[in-house]
């Protein structure tokens, strides 16, 4: 009985000085202009890490290769993907280094995602984009309506359509934008909002009744979610990342060069970007069909 009260005494002890030090960690990101994006990814991955060391009878306070070596197979046998044990590598680095032992991390063997990506990101094709407007406006929800067209018209992402505010929408009788304020990477850039998306959006904003500084509400009548915005999506069979991959796609077949779709779309590289120029699969299979024909 007397054990089990000691390991009680130090599990809690255990937690209380990990939840410290991830706080003091998230100051320091915050303070080194990490996004808040980042740095909740980064926390997540940090949190699963110190409990699965605690079970292993190790320390975060108190890293060693070994540590991290072990972690890093540990997950490889889950169901995470090249990419987001990748991420939980990148966070694990950089609490290595706010700690001051980054040498921890040398000759870390870990899966690499294949750069190989011979198709284009899956986008909409036009007889899906127009479905789902034709959907989503029979629904007749005039807020739904709005953020769908602005996701699709303007490509942002779910959380920078979240954070918008109503300072950060400009709109005239001919034109508009959106400034987004510190999006992924915190690159901040200025979108040009289509005639389409400044109808919605303006008929919704007539609805509202509030004082909220936020651009979009929820049900609740405050800040919309990034959860209620992907919930409201999955009921018309679309993820996020589609609207986002179909605006590139349309952007890049119109013929913009990529160095103005990576402006918009707010990629901190080119090559995220040029992932748009290479050929559908739909694309090549009428291509092999033609060959062949």
């Amino acid at each position: 009985m007397k054990g089990a009260q000691k390991h009680f005494k130090e599990a809690i002890t255990v937690q209380k000085s990990c939840v410290e030090l991830l706080g003091d960690f998230t100051s320091s990101q915050s303070e080194s202009g990490k996004s808040s994006n980042t740095i909740k990814t980064y926390c997540y991955s940090l949190q699963a890490f110190a409990s699965w060391l605690h079970n292993s009878g190790g320390n975060i306070d108190k890293l060693t290769r070994v540590d991290v070596q072990q972690y890093i197979k540990h997950l490889e046998t889950t169901n995470l993907s090249a990419a987001t044990i990748g991420k939980v590598f990148a966070a694990i680095a950089a609490f290595a280094a706010f700690k001051g032992c980054s040498h921890v991390m040398e000759g870390i063997q870990f899966p690499v995602q294949s750069k190989a990506l011979h198709t284009a990101p899956k986008s909409l094709s036009r007889t899906e984009r127009n479905k789902l407007l034709r959907d989503v406006e029979c629904d007749g929800n005039l807020r739904n309506i709005a953020i769908i067209y602005t996701l699709l018209f303007t490509g942002i992402r779910v959380s920078e359509l979240c954070q918008l505010s109503l300072s950060d929408l400009k709109l005239s009788e001919r034109s508009g934008s959106l400034t987004i304020r510190k999006g992924k990477g915190n690159i901040s850039r200025t979108v040009p909002l289509p005639v389409d998306a400044r109808y919605y959006i303006s008929k919704y904003l007539k609805t509202r009744t509030d004082n909220d500084y936020a651009l979009f509400l929820s049900q609740y009548k405050q800040r919309i979610s990034i959860r209620s915005v992907q919930h409201m999506l999955q009921n018309y069979g679309i993820h996020p990342h589609k609207l986002r991959h179909t605006y590139c796609r349309e952007l890049v077949s119109a013929g913009i060069d990529i160095a103005s779709v990576a402006e918009l779309a707010g990629h901190a590289s080119l090559e995220v970007t040029r992932r748009y120029s290479k050929p559908s699969h739909v694309e090549l299979e009428k291509a092999i069909s033609r060959a062949f024909a």
